[in-house]
């Protein structure tokens, strides 16, 4: 069992946190940090996905595959940060990353900007940590 604990914080001057996300996190007794670089649509063999739903599942899934590496699970995330290439991609982002994440609220931002290669609709980092 894990020594650290990620405390939610949601105070009651802001807007109510709405989708997967909390407006901060207090993490105590971690030892170790993990930090995910932005990680994209690629598969293993070099694959790209057109539609953006099939794009935000291999996404997610290469960023749970560096939590695995380092022994975490979506439980240690802190925070994550998410670029979209485009608003439209909003609501089905929105929904994979509630199917992914559970109950689980991490901080969260979600930019909109171009990403390095048109080819990708999106990219995710993240800030991981472990007790």
């Amino acid at each position: 069992m894990s020594t650290f604990d990620i405390q939610q914080l949601n105070p009651a001057i802001l807007p109510e946190a709405t989708g997967n996300y909390t407006h901060g996190t207090v993490v105590t007794g971690a030892r170790r940090m993990l930090f995910v670089s932005g990680q994209v649509p690629w598969a293993e063999e070099g694959n790209i996905p057109e539609d953006f739903e099939s794009q935000c599942r291999l996404t997610w899934r290469n960023v749970l595959a560096v939590l695995a590496e380092a022994g975490m699970v979506v439980r240690n995330l802190a925070k994550v940060t998410i670029y979209l290439s485009d608003r439209k991609y909003r609501e089905a982002n929105g929904r994979i990353r509630a199917e992914i994440l559970g109950e689980h609220k991490p901080a969260l931002t979600i930019i909109i900007t171009d990403i390095y290669s048109e080819d990708w609709l999106l990219e995710i980092e993240a800030v991981a940590f472990d007790g």
